[in-house]
């Protein structure tokens, strides 16, 4: 199986980034429903001993960009201050001269690989295998070996190697994306937006990101999207164009209406937490909050209801199609990976 971040989580920037996202990408849920993912990261944070950066986000660029930038957040009810060059390159001072900003405190950011390596090491255990399938209670291993468990939740990306139990993993669609890391740049301040892309400082060097190739399901780089990523990192950074950088392609997983599918399957036992575009990290806490919810019989809320599995196939009540379980067994079981994304 894969190493742990050797799928989209771990080639990502770690962006918690309601503000830019709902502006840039016109993220599906809207502003309300990222917001209230990204609150439910501080307490989870401290209990794994996760930093959280809170620097915010700016996106610089022409003064026309700069403008329906600043309207657009004023018009989604985001706090947002229009900054002047000095006041750019006061925050980041690696700016080129010249660029004006348009600045928010509501995005915030974590590394990828720290936050891997914390969850991991925060779990009860780690089983490295690849289930393969899941019938009355028992979950089948790629060594033969069977595990009986009192639900499987599938959390594996992309992946469509579990879809016979669960077939509604055939909504979902591939979205490969390029990110570069440049280990000579060692910046500091916030996110830098650049309408379509970002450049991020990082400890481990800055990150510059990222291409939405939908349909692409492969992980090879392309000379062609890594000298794209560089051309727009250079717009606020041109000394990139002559540095070494190290590019990393992964696979995202889309539905059709690009929420994420985080509920029960029509296959009594299974559970999904899949599909979440571009948000994978900004959304983790409300997906499992919604899994974790409706596995315990509590429900699972809004969230439960519009990241519902079953919402693409007509004519099918959820509720019918999937009751409550009992309740868990004695204490959780190890968690247990499949080895995918």
């Amino acid at each position: 199986p894969a190493a742990l971040g050797d799928n989209a989580s771990g080639v990502a920037a770690g962006m918690l980034a309601p503000a830019f996202e709902t502006l840039l990408d016109g993220a599906a849920g809207g502003l309300d429903l990222l917001r209230r993912a990204r609150d439910l990261w501080p307490p989870f944070a401290a209990s794994a001993g996760l930093q959280i950066d809170r620097a915010g986000a700016m996106a610089v660029g022409s003064a026309a960009e700069l403008d329906g930038w600043e309207a657009g957040l004023r018009a989604l009810g985001v706090a947002a201050a229009r900054l002047s060059t000095a006041e750019a390159r006061r925050r980041s001072p690696w700016l080129s001269p010249g660029l004006g900003a348009v600045w928010t405190i509501d995005d915030w950011r974590l590394d990828p690989t720290v936050a891997l390596a914390a969850l991991e090491a925060a779990g009860p255990g780690m089983v490295r295998a690849r289930v393969t399938g899941f019938e009355g209670g028992r979950a089948t291993l790629d060594s033969g070996e069977a595990l009986e468990a009192d639900a499987l939740v599938i959390a594996t990306g992309w992946r469509r190697s579990l879809i016979a139990a669960a077939p509604e993993l055939a909504h979902l669609n591939p979205i490969k994306g390029h990110i570069l890391r440049a280990p000579a740049l060692d910046l500091a301040g916030p996110v830098v937006r650049l309408g379509g892309g970002y450049v991020c400082p990082s400890p481990g060097g800055a990150l510059i990101g990222a291409t939405m190739e939908a349909g692409r399901e492969d992980t090879a780089i392309d000379p062609a999207a890594v000298a794209h990523l560089r051309a727009l990192a250079a717009r606020a950074l041109p000394a990139i164009l002559e540095m070494p950088v190290v590019a990393s392609a992964g696979v995202r997983a889309s539905s059709p209406d690009g929420l994420p599918l985080a509920g029960p399957s029509s296959t009594p036992g299974v559970w999904l937490a899949v599909g979440a575009r571009r948000n994978g990290w900004l959304l983790a806490p409300l997906i499992a909050e919604v899994v974790a919810r409706g596995m315990s019989g509590e429900g699972s809320g809004e969230g439960g209801r519009r990241f519902d599995p079953g919402r693409f196939v007509r004519d099918v009540e959820p509720t019918l199609r999937h009751p409550p379980p009992p309740p868990l067994r004695g204490p959780p079981p190890p968690r247990r990976g499949a080895g995918e994304d």
